[in-house]
């Protein structure tokens, strides 16, 4: 059977720091030869490059490919890559 903990588990920040960091060299990747990968993964990619990157050209560039490729209307997908209006 299984026992309650009687605090929840640790997570160290530099694991969930490291996850995303190699999340975003994986997406980063995917976008570097998207003629490789099928829409939908470089459309994932592209949002995750959007939410996790601190270069405003690379982000533009992500947002440049979502237009493209997302058959979203651009006001969607943007509110989708900056929930809260991008407030942190």
């Amino acid at each position: 059977m299984n026992q309650r903990l009687s605090r929840p588990p640790v997570v160290p920040t530099s694991t969930i720091g490291d996850w995303m960091h190699h999340r975003l060299t994986e997406a980063r990747g995917v976008l570097a030869d998207t003629t490789q990968h099928p829409e939908s993964l470089v459309i994932l990619a592209a949002r995750v490059v959007v939410g996790q990157t601190d270069d405003a050209r690379e982000c533009g560039d992500a947002i440049e490919l979502l237009r493209l490729l997302d058959r979203r209307p651009l006001h969607a997908i943007a509110a989708a890559a900056f929930p809260n209006g991008g407030a942190a």
